[in-house]
């Protein structure tokens, strides 16, 4: 399996969302390599940064799942470091 490095950038502008993007980003915690959330109250969102390693279809799949909730958006820059893994420090 090969996994790479990335960073989604998360801007929630419906904090209704707030709870099931915490969902989504709890199924995907074994993949996470961090996270860091700063509310921007003066302008009411919410800005996400995740730092991820997974494989290229898991990282598109949370990716294209955060993105299709109510309010919010998500884009990925990916590393181009590509690492082949045997699983067994997952």
């Amino acid at each position: 399996m090969e996994t790479r490095i990335a960073v989604i950038g998360i801007i929630v502008e419906d904090l209704r969302s707030v709870e099931a993007l915490n969902g989504i980003l709890h199924q995907f915690g074994s993949y996470i390599i961090g996270r860091m959330g700063m509310p921007y109250r003066r302008r009411g969102v919410s800005i996400v940064s995740i730092a991820i390693d997974a494989p290229q279809d898991v990282i598109s799949t949370l990716s294209g799942r955060i993105g299709k909730l109510p309010g919010v958006s998500a884009k990925t820059a990916y590393s181009n470091v590509i690492t082949k893994c045997d699983g067994s420090d997952e």
